[in-house]
């Protein structure tokens, strides 16, 4: 009765600001498509190929035992992705066909196969990968792929990995990202272009396709448990949506709740149940990814606390090293050192999709 009551009189405070929020309401429900582009906003990858060719009659591939988030693209035919169980996920199996991309997070046991039925033992490797031919072969039972590995370029994007479904998978037949077929077209091109080494532009691509295929995301209806799953709720959805849109609004979980129209100890159950995190984390992720954007923008160490919510500077320093694992000066001044993706640090701190540092290119086929 008590959290009713202190919800009830937050409410009060909200009315005032509410015709700002009107664009997140239920007649417009585009707040996760608007929460993916702030994902997307500042997030960058970086791919490195790892074979780019084509397997015919038995075989069983992976990308696997490299501790690096991976992809793989099926640029002709299709195939079986057989993931393990892992991080309180079951096994599963999910079929690709020409068009499709999946993108794994974190080093999963995983295979590709052109069975169904999962292999008893997903380290094992089979058959050879041979360069693609000029032209893709009719009715034959081949697969052509590309795989390879992705990384990110700062803690702060590692992190966000955690608010997104694990793997991400990019179906070209759901037609609905124009964009990414015709993304998907180049990589078909370029990954046939003769010469002994793969274009250059095919990991470039991949990063783009990575994009859209977070877009895309947003509308699975198999997502499971996370960030993401919150956002399809629509009074989280829209909560997600504002704090985004100002994280520098006293954002207390009795304010939460009372934006959602909920008791203090629903709304901390549901939204813990479905994201998969305290609201009060979110909250705190939100604003230090506001606040990194500001500091590698040029704003005064001040000014940024103060955008996003912190009265004291003290007070969001510490905030950002507990998130970011480094000072937010020492954030600004690197960020405004580093010239290219290349000359990143290593991450230092641990999420729940590991990122490990660039390793050394591997072989082709």
């Amino acid at each position: 009765m008590q959290d009713e009551t202190r919800g009830a009189r937050n409410m009060g405070e909200w009315r005032e600001g509410q015709e700002d929020k009107q664009r997140f309401s239920v007649e417009n429900p585009g707040h996760p498509d608007r929460v993916a582009d702030w994902l997307l906003a500042g997030l960058e990858l970086k791919s490195t190929l790892f074979h780019v060719g084509e397997y015919c009659g038995v075989y069983q591939a992976s990308t696997a035992g490299h501790q690096r988030a991976s992809f793989h693209v099926v640029l002709a035919g299709g195939c079986y992705l057989h993931m393990g169980a892992v991080g309180g996920q079951l096994a599963r199996t999910l079929r690709l066909a020409e068009g499709d991309a999946v993108f794994l997070l974190c080093d999963v046991p995983h295979c590709l196969s052109p069975n169904e039925r999962p292999p008893a033992d997903l380290s094992a490797r089979a058959g050879e990968m041979t360069p693609l031919p000029a032209t893709p072969r009719v009715n034959a039972p081949s697969v052509a792929l590309a795989c390879g590995f992705f990384e990110f370029r700062t803690d702060l994007d590692a992190l966000v990995l955690g608010m997104l479904p694990n793997p991400i998978v990019a179906r070209r037949a759901n037609g609905r990202l124009e964009g990414m077929t015709q993304i998907f077209s180049l990589i078909q091109a370029e990954a046939r272009r003769p010469g002994d080494a793969p274009s250059p532009l095919l990991a470039r691509l991949t990063d783009l396709l990575f994009y859209y295929a977070l877009r895309e995301a947003v509308h699975a209806e198999d997502v499971a448990p996370g960030m993401w799953r919150l956002m399809r709720r629509d009074a989280f959805g829209r909560l997600a949506a504002a704090i985004i849109e100002s994280p520098g609004e006293r954002w207390t979980t009795d304010a939460m709740a009372a934006f959602v129209h909920m008791s203090r100890a629903r709304f901390c159950k549901q939204f813990a149940e479905i994201g998969g995190q305290p609201p009060a984390q979110f909250v705190t992720l939100v604003r230090m990814k506001t606040a990194a954007a500001l500091l590698r923008a040029g704003v005064s160490l001040p000014e940024a606390a103060e955008q996003v919510g912190y009265q004291s500077e003290s007070a969001f320093a510490q905030a950002f090293k507990r998130v970011t694992g480094i000072q937010p000066g020492a954030w600004r001044r690197r960020a405004n050192s580093i010239g290219s993706p290349d000359d990143a640090p290593p991450n230092t701190t641990q999420t729940t999709h590991t990122t490990p540092a660039p390793a050394a290119p591997y072989p082709l086929h």
